[in-house]
């Protein structure tokens, strides 16, 4: 292995606490005072370039209000190896999903939404909306025609 080029599971475990962090609308300088760092550090940790120890990662954890294993999941389907921890060959969609503009919207919006019918109801409908889509039915409706606008 090159010295330079980051450690694939340390570049995963990087972009999962940077998805994390972004999700929850925290700069790296902010999480770099609560953990104890330079803001420069933060994202080294987050590009993989530098690894993170137990008692960091723990840190970071609590600082970011989630299990340490979720900076280690995947998709049931693979098992984790190096390889399919390369972010570079094989992307996770659900990262990638979350680190658009839509994404990280669409999920801060949700998850101020409190009330589970609600929640469960978003998520029939925008299930419903993809299967039309991909069976090729116009779904009849246009930004222009929704009341209330998307804000951050």
């Amino acid at each position: 292995m090159n010295v330079k080029t980051p450690n694939a599971i340390d570049s995963y475990v990087g972009a999962r606490i940077r998805m994390r962090r972004q999700l929850l609308g925290m700069s790296q300088e902010r999480l770099a005072d609560q953990i104890g760092v330079t803001f420069q550090q933060v994202q080294k940790y987050e590009k993989g370039i530098n690894r993170i120890g137990a008692s960091r990662l723990q840190r970071i954890a609590d600082v970011l209000h989630t299990p340490v294993s979720l900076f280690f999941e995947q998709g049931d389907s693979e098992p984790m190896t190096p390889r399919s921890l390369d972010l570079s060959t094989n992307g996770d969609p659900i990262a990638e999903f979350l680190q658009t503009k839509e994404g990280l919207v669409l999920n801060r919006a949700f998850l101020k939404i409190a009330d589970r019918n609600i929640r469960e109801t978003i998520i029939a409908l925008v299930k419903a909306m993809a299967q039309a889509e991909s069976h090729g039915v116009p779904l009849g409706i246009s930004m222009a025609e929704i009341a209330v606008p998307l804000a951050e």
